[in-house]
């Protein structure tokens, strides 16, 4: 933006924040429980992103579906992952928190990761925090897990060759989907659709099909042809499920030049 600015200072430069979509989520889920003071004047908080994504998912959920109150969770799962309770267009709870470091396994991140560990890393391994910061950032995740790839597709092929550190990353990967799955669907009380978009949303066929197994007790079940079949924007539930389950491909360039427009026409 610098750069820009200093050769076509003409040119209005507009900047969308990941985390303005967030900004609607209450206090009760964006307080870490660490003094007020760090909160406060640090601002050490879950301040959340992918916002683009959510947010387009937020609005073409509300275009597919006439419910009120529109309950949805937006899954966004690719390379950096997410997930997203959506009430009637405005995030209210989303599983990353003060960086996208945090949250469930990424590719090649960590993910949530007790702090208290990074001591007796340093202790045993003799390594700075610099050095563990940025192993946590680049080698852990899938890749640390599987010492394969961080990449699903990888994966999932050594898994079906045999190699049990993949099957494992995969098995980690969904677990912690499904159980913040699970956390998101008791704050909203349930939800009339559930929608995978991203790299990994829009193209795992065996990633929806486990996320999604057994739970026809919470009224979610999955139409094993549709979803095999899906190849863009289409529904992927049972006719027996309650809720709705959709694949929807994300346009974050068009929210982010949806709010430049408005921002420059204002």
């Amino acid at each position: 933006m610098r750069s820009i600015l200093s050769r076509l200072p003409d040119i209005p430069l507009v900047a969308a924040f990941e985390t303005d979509f967030h900004a609607t989520i209450p206090e009760r889920h964006r307080r870490y429980a660490v003094p007020g003071a760090w909160s406060d004047e640090l601002h050490v908080k879950k301040w959340g992103f992918h916002g683009a994504s959510h947010r387009f998912i937020a609005e073409r959920s509300a275009e597919l579906f006439d419910h009120n109150p529109l309950r949805v969770i937006s899954c966004h799962l690719g390379g950096s992952s997410s997930l997203c309770a959506i009430l009637n267009g405005r995030s209210v709870a989303t599983t990353m928190g003060m960086s996208p470091q945090s949250g469930l396994p990424q590719n090649n991140r960590s993910g949530d990761f007790d702090p208290f560990a990074l001591p007796w890393i340093m202790r045993q391994t003799g390594l700075s925090l610099t050095e563990i910061l940025e192993i946590l950032a680049t080698q852990s995740g899938l890749l640390g897990i599987s010492g394969v790839s961080g990449d699903i597709r990888d994966l999932e092929q050594a898994a079906e060759d045999g190699n049990r550190p993949a099957r494992l990353a995969l098995d980690v990967y969904i677990s912690e989907i499904r159980r913040q799955l699970g956390g998101l669907l008791v704050e909203l009380g349930g939800a009339e659709a559930i929608v995978f978009t991203g790299g990994i949303g829009e193209h795992g066929v065996n990633i929806r099909e486990a996320i999604c197994a057994n739970l026809s007790e919470l009224g979610i079940v999955l139409d094993r042809r549709s979803n095999a079949a899906a190849s863009d924007e289409q529904e992927i539930s049972s006719g027996e499920s309650r809720t709705h389950i959709w694949v929807i491909p994300t346009n974050e360039e068009l929210i982010v030049a949806r709010q430049t427009q408005q921002l420059l026409e204002s």
